[in-house]
């Protein structure tokens, strides 16, 4: 096996072991999703700035051993998420590696929403007779 039980980016946690390589979609330690085994990887990160938007990074076939070579699309923080899954899904799927297509969208999703602001949650509003009055009397003190 190419990839053994031993890399730099295995970690090993109670009986499961995962990857830290950007290249793996899915973070699992695996053959067919390690990025530095496959001449054809795909990576999504976070895009650059306070805009949002995902970076895809895929490695070229030919450079698969110099990874300053990888060519990045970045997809702007502007497009709604359909827009930038559909952009993935086929810029991944379309004469790439259509077997991680379902991955590279999810991963793409849980980025967007972890991009989106976070809700102001209302305040809990008195409920009986009880509290109704307890609000009350905390207000005029």
């Amino acid at each position: 096996m190419v990839i053994g039980s031993q890399n730099a980016y295995i970690v090993k946690r109670k009986g499961v072991q995962f990857s830290r390589d950007p290249l793996n979609l899915v973070n699992l330690h695996s053959r067919k999703h390690g990025g530095f085994v496959n001449t054809k990887a795909v990576g999504i990160s976070p895009a650059e700035g306070d805009k949002g938007g995902v970076t895809i990074v895929t490695k070229k076939a030919g450079n698969a051993q110099r990874p300053a070579a990888a060519s990045q699309s970045t997809i702007n923080g502007s497009k709604s998420n359909r827009k930038t899954y559909k952009s993935v899904a086929n810029t991944v799927a379309k004469g790439y590696r259509g077997d991680l297509r379902a991955a590279a969208v999810s991963r793409a999703s849980a980025i967007r929403k972890s991009q989106r602001a976070v809700k102001e949650r209302p305040a809990n509003a008195p409920r009986g007779v009880k509290a109704k009055k307890a609000a009350a009397a905390a207000e005029e003190n």
